[in-house]
């Protein structure tokens, strides 16, 4: 029994020593370039209230949400994405502000997925919002902060592919598709099954320029030229038009940010957030199966919570960009400068007195008491371990 408790729940584990140390200098790197950009820290509870995350919002399935009551009888969840709880934090707070308003977050997600594939329920992520402006440099802004949070963790190669909602939502609209599918469509876009797509597609009429726009949903990498395509076979489908003209203007923009190198375009992208309404985008690098970053516009999402306001912005899976980093080779290097005391019963008055002017004088110090069982060499292999600076003795 006693071995059972040392055992934490399939999905989750424990993070210490020296990963953790990693853990919070990335964090402290990441929030630095959040703030270097002019975003203000916020928290939010851990758990809420299950409409903040319903169904008519469109966040995660009800089936996915760790739910519970509290002595009320008031469903609560632990919260699966940050965003929803942002977007109530800043209609509650500032409801009455008319000017841009930025935020950053740092907290754990629960998602109760399928453990098949290895996946974590618990997840720490840095994200951040941009409120109040729906133009084309916001979503430039956030895109280049993505980028410098990135760079900032320590990664050289990596990529954002970027969409728009409004491709996809204009194809299925154009093409009178049903609800079955739709879902069909974005599963199959989700395993990157385009051949499926193509089957589906086949089974309805309609013009060929929209016929071609569907074929593009196999694409990855689209260059300006391609997109320019894009739009003439649009021209008269104004929502799939309107998609395509913001991803060319938001392309010159990034141009001026001088990012433009680690961006590319992918028309097919769809997301599992139905509350995504213009651009779209997600990060990848070697060494993580998964995005270590998605974000996206969400110009309806506040109005839920009874303000309206246009907004975008971005989450980092610090525990997918850990791995990636820890793949890659790339070193977070941890600035160590604890010392080591150790001192014998007789000395202790004076070991006290040491580590406090140590202290006073703004650096950290251990105390360990000198034990007749363990020898210098023992203490030697402590200190190398729990990477001591400096090691004293007092006999």
């Amino acid at each position: 029994m006693k071995r059972q408790l040392l055992h934490t729940p399939e999905g989750v584990r424990d993070i210490y020593n020296e990963e953790c140390e990693k853990k919070q200098v990335l964090q402290e790197k990441l929030k630095k370039a959040m703030e270097q950009y002019g975003y203000h820290i916020i928290q939010t509870p851990t758990f809420e209230f299950f409409d903040i995350f319903g169904k008519e919002i469109g966040t995660t399935p009800s089936k996915d949400l760790y739910k519970f009551f509290d002595r009320e009888g008031n469903t609560l969840v632990l919260r699966p994405d940050i965003t929803p709880s942002i977007a109530r934090a800043a209609a509650k707070y500032f409801s009455e502000e008319d000017m841009p308003i930025r935020l950053y977050y740092m907290g754990n997600t629960f998602i109760n997925n399928s453990s098949y594939q290895g996946r974590l329920k618990e997840n720490t992520q840095l994200g951040a919002e941009f409120i109040g402006d729906n133009s084309v440099d916001a979503d430039a802004e956030l895109i280049s902060l993505a980028v410098e949070c990135l760079l900032a963790s320590g990664l050289k190669e990596f990529q954002l592919s970027i969409g728009h909602a409004d491709f996809f939502a204009g194809l299925i609209e154009a093409a009178g598709l049903d609800e079955d599918a739709i879902d069909e469509l974005r599963e199959l876009i989700s395993n990157k099954n385009f051949f499926g797509v193509e089957e589906v597609v086949s089974n309805y009429k309609m013009d060929e320029n929209l016929r071609s726009l569907f074929k593009m949903l196999g694409r990855f990498y689209f260059s300006m030229e391609e997109m320019a395509k894009a739009r003439l076979l649009a021209a008269d489908y104004p929502k799939i038009l309107s998609a395509i003209v913001r991803l060319e203007e938001l392309h010159k923009v990034l141009e001026v940010y001088g990012i433009d190198k680690y961006v590319s375009y992918e028309l097919g992208m769809v997301s599992d957030y139905q509350y995504y309404t213009g651009i779209i985008f997600a990060g990848y690098t070697f060494g993580s199966g998964e995005p270590i970053l998605k974000g996206g516009r969400y110009d309806h999402l506040l109005s839920y919570f009874g303000k309206s306001a246009p907004s975008i912005g971005f989450a980092i899976v610090i525990d997918q960009l850990m791995a990636a980093l820890s793949r890659q080779k790339i070193q977070i290097e941890v600035p160590y400068q604890c010392e080591l005391i150790i001192y014998a019963k007789e000395h202790l008055k004076e070991a006290v007195a040491l580590a406090r002017e140590i202290r006073s004088n703004g650096g950290n110090v251990e105390l360990v008491g000198m034990d007749k069982t363990h020898t210098r060499a023992d203490y030697e292999a402590y200190a190398n371990r729990n990477h001591r600076i400096n090691i004293s003795y007092l006999e």
